[in-house]
């Protein structure tokens, strides 16, 4: 008895996709045999949005672009005007008398472009000379302390390996985050503690040992500078201080203009130390001078003014020359 042959057949595709699959047919030729394009996808939701989008900016971009042109020099000019109108009006009552800054406007002119006497003033009584020579002393020894300092901390944290060198950087980063009122109460009793208390070296010691910025401006120029230099030195003998001393401090100098321009404003403009740890008359700085100025029944706005404009003329010439320092020294080393 014979059996009936067992006929294997491949299942069909439609099988195999099952049955909510769809079926696609493959582009078939035309007349001419060439194989025709698939028809393309209609637009997404997010694409039709995208393109009304452009459509609408390229019509109306003839409008826009002066409207935005001119809300662009708008606010130059309101920026350029909140910053010389204080410095107009303060300059203007320097040249007033006290009758003439009670009557007049803050933007009214002087009646006497001459009058010198509030600046006389500033200088005897508000002791304004003594200021500059208390305040001088402070901004060059501690600014020479921070570049030693700072450029020896940030050669140390880049060049050499040891443990604990990311808890460093991070106990640098979080001394940045924490407001220098709130440890006021614990620095004062360690100044205290070292009788430095009423002497310049106060004031001194606090802005060399609390500038974590200048720090961090010189590790990230470091990085900059190539670790072959420092090789090439130690193959020819030198030891890490002369290499420090020779070849690091002076690849250093665009970095040490810039924490010299910036330090050196914060310590020139600094009242808060100065008045808390340098009470005696005779270490008073520029700022502590002025407000000698301002008592308890009122204040001689007209001198104060006059003293404002013998602190700003400084700071302002010396920014005005040194201003590309800045901008140099603060993006020099942020690429290789």
């Amino acid at each position: 008895m014979s059996s009936a042959p067992i006929r294997t057949s491949a299942p069909r595709d439609d099988d195999a996709r099952g049955p909510g699959a769809t079926t696609s047919h493959p582009s078939r030729p035309d007349a001419h045999g060439d194989v025709a394009d698939p028809p393309p996808p209609a637009p997404s939701g997010t694409d039709r949005v995208r393109r009304a989008t452009a459509r609408w900016a390229r019509d109306a971009s003839p409008v826009l672009g002066p409207v935005a042109k001119t809300l662009k020099y708008v606010s130059l000019v309101a920026a350029c005007l909140v910053a010389i109108v204080p410095l107009v009006t303060v300059f203007m009552a320097s040249f007033k008398t006290q009758a003439e800054f009670r009557e007049t406007g803050p933007l009214d002119p002087p009646t006497s472009w001459t009058n010198l006497d509030n600046f006389v003033t500033a200088f005897t009584r508000g002791g304004m000379l003594q200021g500059f020579v208390n305040t001088t002393i402070i901004l060059v020894v501690a600014l020479t302390g921070t570049i030693i300092i700072g450029t020896m901390a940030a050669y140390a944290v880049d060049r050499f390996t040891f443990r604990g060198q990311r808890l460093v950087v991070g106990a640098f980063l979080l001394a940045t985050l924490v407001p220098g009122v709130t440890t006021q109460v614990a620095t004062f009793q360690i100044v205290s503690g070292l009788g430095l208390f009423n002497t310049r070296w106060a004031a001194i010691v606090l802005f060399m040992g609390t500038d974590i910025i200048s720090i961090y401006i010189f590790l990230q120029f470091m990085k900059s500078i190539p670790k072959s230099l420092d090789e090439a030195a130690m193959l020819d003998g030198a030891n890490r201080m002369t290499i420090y001393a020779r070849i690091i401090f002076p690849l250093l100098k665009p970095a040490i203009a810039t924490v010299v321009i910036i330090k050196g404003i914060a310590i020139y403009n600094e009242f808060y130390l100065p008045w808390l740890y340098m009470p005696k008359r005779d270490l008073g700085v520029i700022s502590t001078s002025l407000f000698r100025f301002k008592g308890p029944f009122g204040a001689q706005w007209e001198v104060i003014s006059a003293g404002t404009v013998l602190v700003i003329v400084p700071t302002l010439v010396a920014f005005l020359l040194l201003q590309r320092y800045i901008y140099n020294g603060l993006t020099s080393g942020a690429t290789k």
